[in-house]
Parts: structure tokens; sequence; C-alpha cells
């Protein structure tokens, strides 16, 4: 009798997940001044029905850019890995002797990498088709999506990061211009490498000397400034020598402006002409396909979301969840589509609150046991291989590419992870020392959370330490 009780005890016992965090991890987070309040926790094998540790595990927190995994899987599974975006370009006249006679239509349908690549391919299109000149306007249709009022420094007063822009159905080159800083002659050169028609540098950024420090960005000033022909962008600030050669990627210009100057130059470029300008507007009944660009498949899309966390993908993304045949696609469109998914696949997450789907929010909450049932409805979908290979694996790519290099989890965990200030979080997934399989999930919601790294570390490593 008395074996019978223990091993029914022992049994029990087997059943309960471990509540205290490992001693690797409480040590990295009493060392970064973190208290265990503050974190939630969720080891579970793939294949059991209980999983190995939990902590805080029902405390609705903020998921950053892990949030990316519930936009990405949603997406994955109602849109299919297949599935792509269309760049239309329309006319609404003929074309006699090389000059189109009207307008030309740019119509958007949401496509989160519309590069200057493809736009230049696309208006290359519009020259082997015979057209030399344009005789009225370019007109820009992003009705696709629903009209929005967005601030791109609401979040943390950068407006010009591209991390800051909004979802546009006909986001062009993520609304960015590209430039590289350099220390030549004494001297701090900013090169524009992204053609924009109308604007102007002025580049009063001073060469310095000391180290080049992570928050060299935050070291440069900027100032867009209107003239009479165009915009003047103003890089003032100090650029330290020892930084060498680095891109800088910039949002200084508001999406029609960014979009028509990118247009206007790649045509011109192209030995195209135009006499009329660019604008938005909408495609009119009357007017004829000519051109079309095809998006890479979703399944390569979510890759870079996920892989590189692309907040201006993601929400873009987001949208498209409620795009419909009728009506523009709107967040609360796709807000209600996304908790129809989750109802039909009888995930229950009460207190989920998403923003804008890309973790980029101070309002976005879900709980470390909403995304862990989350990352095992994923493991047990049809499409587990393409949501797992999107995800960075640790040591190798993405944003785990510097993270556990030659340690345990390396190249053995698919990891996604999300930093704002007072968040540090991280989920995905990770084998052991034996091959088992784990689905993790740790955030940190605190102050402190910018120290987190170290006790995320930790439970990697934990995890692919176990036999």
């Amino acid at each position: 009798m008395r074996r019978l009780v223990a091993l029914l005890a022992l049994s029990l016992s087997a059943l309960i997940a471990r509540a205290e965090l490992p001693p690797t991890v409480e040590q990295a987070l009493a060392a970064a001044q973190i208290p265990a309040s503050s974190v939630a926790v969720v080891v579970q094998p793939v294949d059991a029905a209980q999983p190995l540790l939990t902590h805080n595990a029902s405390q609705s927190m903020n998921p950053a850019s892990v949030m990316k995994l519930l936009t990405t899987y949603a997406a994955l599974d109602l849109l299919g890995p297949a599935y792509t975006w269309q760049t239309t370009v329309w006319s609404d006249a003929v074309v006699v002797d090389g000059t189109l006679a009207g307008n030309l239509y740019l119509k958007g349908s949401g496509d989160p990498r519309f590069t200057i690549e493809h736009l230049w391919a696309l208006l290359r299109q519009l020259r082997v088709r015979g057209i030399e000149r344009i005789a009225g306007d370019i007109v820009l249709d992003g009705s696709a999506f629903a009209a929005i009022d967005f601030d791109p420094a609401a979040f943390d007063n950068k407006p010009m990061r591209p991390y800051n822009v909004g979802p546009s159905a006909l986001l062009i080159n993520f609304q960015a211009l590209r430039f590289t800083l350099q220390p030549a002659d004494g001297q701090a050169r900013v090169l524009l490498e992204t053609p924009s028609d109308g604007l102007r540098v002025d580049n009063r950024l001073r060469l310095v000397g000391g180290p080049c420090t992570s928050d060299w960005k935050d070291r440069i000033a900027l100032r867009l400034q209107p003239e009479r022909d165009g915009q003047r962008l103003e890089i003032a600030g100090t650029y330290a020598s020892l930084c060498g050669e680095r891109p800088l990627n910039l949002a200084p210009l508001p999406p029609a402006t960014q979009a028509a100057g990118l247009i206007r130059a790649l045509w011109r470029e192209l030995g195209g002409g135009l006499r009329g300008g660019v604008r938005e507007g909408r495609l009119p009944a009357i007017a004829t396909p000519l051109a079309r660009h095809d998006s890479a498949p979703l399944a390569e899309i979510i890759r870079d979301i996920n892989k590189f966390s692309n907040n201006v993908m993601a929400r873009q993304l987001f949208l498209t969840l409620g795009a419909g045949d009728s009506e523009a696609a709107s967040g609360e469109l796709a807000g209600r589509r996304l908790a129809d998914w989750l109802f039909r696949r009888r995930l229950n997450f009460p207190e989920l609150v998403v923003d804008n789907g890309s973790g980029l929010s101070r309002r976005e909450r879900i709980s470390a046991a909403s995304m862990n049932s989350l990352l095992l409805d994923a493991w047990r979908n049809p499409l587990m291989p393409e949501f797992v290979s999107s995800l960075p694996l640790a040591g190798i790519d993405g944003t785990m590419k510097k993270r556990l290099n030659g340690g345990a989890p390396a190249g053995r965990a698919h990891i996604k992870t999300g930093t704002l200030e007072g968040v540090k979080t991280a989920a995905g997934y990770a084998l052991d020392g034996s091959g088992r399989r784990y689905a993790l999930t740790i955030f940190i919601n605190d102050p402190r959370a910018g120290a987190g790294n170290a006790a995320i570390d930790a439970l990697l490593t934990w995890v692919a330490e176990q036999r």
C-alpha cells in the first residue's frame, strides 16, 4: 500500500510544473536587479500535455515584438504560404507615338516589401511597352487600406526612424531613404543612396574623435525644412571617425512626398518624360491595366518580419488580414478576423490586446500562458515548418545572430525576441541535449528590463542542457 501511495505521489509530482525559476536565471535577474515578480515564463515540451516550468504564466504583459508571432502565424494559416500582393499600373488614355495622352495610375494592395528595385522594374515595363512620355499625372492609389490618423512621433518622438513609418496600401521602399556616412579628409560625408527628386541634403555633421558608441545614431540631429522647389534635410550633430563607413536609414518625408520624389527620379533615369505631377487619387473605372508586380510569397515575407523584427512589414500584414472584396482594410476589421480565427482554433486569450500587430506599442498585451498555447498550436499545424523557419536561429541569423555564439543553444533554438523601453521578451522553440523540442516564452516587464538579456540567455541555456 505504501509503495502504491509513493508511486501515485511520484506520478502526481510529474504532472505539476516546476514553479521556481532555474538558479542561473534567478542569478541573472538578481544581477540586473529585476524582481521575479516582473518576469513570466513557460517552458513546455511540444510532445507533452503539461509544462516543465511555469512562472507568473497567466499575468498579462507587454510582449513587445514577440507579438509578431501571433500576427505571422495567423496570416500564414488564414492566407496561406503562397499568398501574394499585387502592385498594378493602369492608364486612362491611349499611347500615341510614345506619349500616354492621359494619367498613369499606380495602385497598391498592401505589399509589405515593395522596394526601389521592384518599382524600377515596374516602371521599366512601361518603357518596354512603348511609353516614353506621360502627358498627365502619375496618380498614387492607396485606397485598399482605410485612411488612418497616424503620427510617426507618437511612440518615442523619433518620427524619422524607419520603424515608426505608418502602414500604407502603396508603401514604397518602406518610405525610407538610405544614406551612407563616412569619414573622409577630416569631414563626415553624407551620401544619399536612394534617389529623391526635390530633396536637398544639407550636411552639417561634424566628425569627432573618440570611440564609436552604440548610440551613434542618437548623436545625429535631423530637421526637415520646406523650400520653394522641394525639401531640405538638415543633418547635424556629431559622427565619430572610428565608426568608419555606416549606413543610415531614415524616413524624413511624408508618404506622398517620398513616393513622388522616388518615382520622378527613377522615371527620369529610365529616360521617361512627365508633363504633369505625382499626386494621390483613385483609379477610375475606365482605366486599362498596363503592368503588374507580384510580391514574394507570404512564407518569404514572414521570414523578413520575424528574422529582422520589421515593424512596418508586420503592420502591413496585420492590416491585410482585414482586407475584403468591397471594404478597405482597417485595424478594426483585422482585429475581428484575428479574434474569429482564435475562436475557431479554440485559443482563448481573454487578456489579449492587439494594437497594430507588430509589438511596437505600449498597449498590446498577452500572457506567457497564451503565447505558449499559440506556439503549441502552431507546432501541430501542417504549416509548422514555414512558421518555425521564419524565426531567428540562435547564434546564426536575424536578431539572434550575435546571441549565444558558441553556447549550447546556438543553432538549436528558433527564438523571436522583443525589446521596448521597460520590456525584454523572447519566445519560440528550442532543443534540449537529447533532441527533445520545447516551446518556451519569457516576458520581462520592468524599468530595468534593458538588462534582461542575460536572464533570457540563461533560460535558453538551461533548456538546451536538459537531458
